[in-house]
């Protein structure tokens, strides 16, 4: 089949105006012939691929050339069986091309151009002559003249910076530099001699000139052009050389035989091992989160309401003696003041006390204005895949919205980035604790996850540094947790509680006192670690509420300027709920853990 297809590429440094005239008059011409491709409208001239037919062609060529400013209009042509553009793109622009240096202005004086011939003559006498090519580096690869000097650039722009990288000696010897089809020379060359290049060329017609007048004399490989042929051979075909849909990067054709071309997906330029990709993924992630949490969602005010929802026991009561009964330490006369103040509500309407409830109603006590106390968001994700989100949590965070807390919470901050998802936490983690907290992306992974958890199958390792140096070097500890919290919202050993155990090794005992602890819980009570830590007397430092000598302390979630609990959950591993597979995840042990004295130089095996 031969070619049906004509590709022209021009272009012609010349004043130009009435830019925008031009732009609508050439955009109906095109249309009407059934052209595609670009044309570049500039003040200092124009810049042009176009395909279509002979006759298209050959009308557009017509109407360009009668304008006087562009009747030595000069074009490179070549043929295709398809037609290379996707659309038909006619725009005005400040520069023909991009070079962002001023007083170069190729319409009033460019370097001397050399013509195809005369360089295929050079290159048969062997002269000493620098060949320079100005292109992208990712065109150079696809193909380049024989002992070439590559400009070692991702992009035209970076050019001036390239020449300055030239051995001195360049600039006593010819140098001939070349393009695809000349345009990018008609600055580089100027700009050359500007930096004292003294015998400076810029080959005429660049590449493709060359290819229709000498084939591939002295060149090795073909021509990259920005269209869907990708690349042209020295008989001005399209060559075997094609794109990488992912990257845009040309793939040669021994690359296409590489296992790492998967069209569309990656090729050898782009392609990454799993880890890689998690790692890039994981740092988008990263940079996403830090975003939303600039300034801390928390830190606007806004109204907020905390739901209160009546359960079947209280159907029908008065809502003063619901609330007492749901909030048993909060005093009457305080709901008197918050009805008052119009700040208990039913399905947006203020509500009084003496109202009738019924089981299944959600009342709503409103907080107007508030700001929420500061946290720490350094948060990182370890890993993502459709079903499940591996953070690394920080200290203090907590992990669901609740008392003070709304949105400065893990969950609130994950579902402004991953929305319309809502990960769901499979588990809980102390707002003081750092480290390892497993979400999942949906319901139905949930529902396949959190069974795992309840049934103790999932293996979490905790770090601890612990207040005092144990007898033991391992030990476990089956004090029974009591069921209800105390005045101070903490736990105590209660022998009518909760089964739990904790088993314990020490990793490393301190110069200071203090003892580096591997805790694994077997159970997954509240506060489990501390509490059994604290009845075993080694109590965890940084704890503001199980304190040395058994005492309880008033605080919960401490201040972020406080020291840290030194409570880090490690290491987690469960079977994956998509296909019942063992993962296994590590949070990188905090300050506390490794950056401590030590009796001796030895390491706590903490890598």
């Amino acid at each position: 089949m031969s070619p049906t297809i004509v590709n022209i590429a021009a272009y012609h440094f010349v004043p130009l105006d009435n830019l925008s005239e031009r732009r609508e008059v050439l955009r109906a011409l095109t249309r009407e012939l059934d052209l595609k491709g670009t044309i570049l409208l500039t003040p200092e001239g124009i810049n042009l691929f176009i395909a279509g037919s002979r006759h298209g062609v050959d009308a557009l060529l017509e109407h360009l050339r009668s304008d006087a400013a562009l009747t030595d209009l000069t074009v490179k042509e070549s043929f295709s069986e398809e037609q290379p553009f996707e659309r038909m793109l006619v725009k005005v622009k400040q520069e023909i091309i991009t070079f962002g240096i001023d007083g170069i202005a190729p319409r009033e004086y460019t370097s001397r151009k050399l013509p195809a011939q005369e360089l295929r003559k050079w290159l048969a006498e062997n002269r000493d002559v620098v060949l320079y090519d100005v292109r992208n580096d990712y065109e150079v690869k696809v193909g380049t003249f024989a002992g070439a000097v590559p400009a070692g650039i991702d992009h035209f722009r970076d050019f001036p910076a390239a020449v300055e990288k030239l051995p001195e000696e360049v600039k006593e010897r010819p140098v001939v530099m070349f393009c695809t089809g000349g345009i990018r020379c008609e600055k580089a060359g100027p700009f050359m001699e500007r930096a004292g290049f003294r015998d400076v060329y810029q080959l005429e017609g660049g590449i493709l000139k060359y290819f229709e007048e000498c084939g591939g004399d002295f060149y090795n490989g073909d021509c990259f052009v920005f269209d869907k042929r990708v690349a042209l051979s020295p008989q001005l075909e399209e060559s075997a050389t094609t794109q990488c849909y992912a990257c845009l990067q040309p793939v040669l054709p021994e690359e296409q035989l590489s296992p790492l071309y998967n069209p569309p997906h990656s090729c050898p330029h782009c392609y990454r091992t799993p880890e890689q990709r998690m790692q890039e993924l994981c740092a988008r992630r990263d940079q996403e989160i830090a975003a939303a949490c600039n300034p801390l969602p928390g830190a606007t005010p806004y109204d907020n309401i905390r739901p209160i929802s009546i359960p079947l026991r209280l159907d029908r009561r008065p809502l003063g003696e619901a609330l007492q009964e749901l909030f048993s330490h909060i005093p009457l006369e305080d709901w008197e003041q918050v009805a008052k103040a119009g700040q208990l509500v039913h399905k947006g309407q203020p509500v009084t006390l003496d109202r009738v409830v019924r089981s299944g109603e959600r009342y709503g006590r409103l907080f107007q204005a508030i700001t929420e106390p500061e946290v720490n968001a350094d948060i990182h994700v370890l890993h993502e895949d459709d079903a499940l989100l591996v953070i690394n949590k920080p200290a203090p965070l907590p992990i669901h919205p609740c008392g003070r807390f709304n949105r400065n919470s893990l969950e609130w901050i994950l579902q402004q980035v991953y929305q319309p998802k809502k990960p769901r936490p499979a588990h809980r983690l102390d707002a003081n604790t750092t480290g390892i907290v497993v979400l999942t992306q949906s319901r139905q992974w949930a529902a396949r996850l959190q069974p795992q958890f309840q049934r103790g199958e999932v293996e979490k390792t905790y770090l601890a540094r612990v207040q005092g140096h144990p007898t033991w070097d391992t030990t476990s500890c089956d004090a029974p947790i009591g069921r209800e919290s105390q005045e101070c919202g903490g736990r105590i050993v209660d022998p009518e509680g909760l089964t739990s155990l904790t088993e314990f090794k020490v990793l490393q005992r301190y110069v200071d006192g203090t003892t580096l602890i591997e805790a694994r819980p077997r159970t997954g009570r509240t506060n489990q670690i501390r509490i059994h830590l604290w009845h075993l007397g080694l109590p965890i430092c940084g704890d503001p509420l199980y304190l040395p000598g058994g005492q309880l302390g008033t605080e919960q979630t401490v201040n972020i300027q406080a020291p840290p609990l030194n409570l880090h959950a490690w290491k987690i591993a469960f079977a994956h709920p998509r296909d019942g597979q063992q993962v296994a995840f590590t949070a990188p042990p905090p300050d506390w853990a490794v950056n401590v004295p030590t009796n001796s130089p030895e390491e706590a095996g903490l890598g």
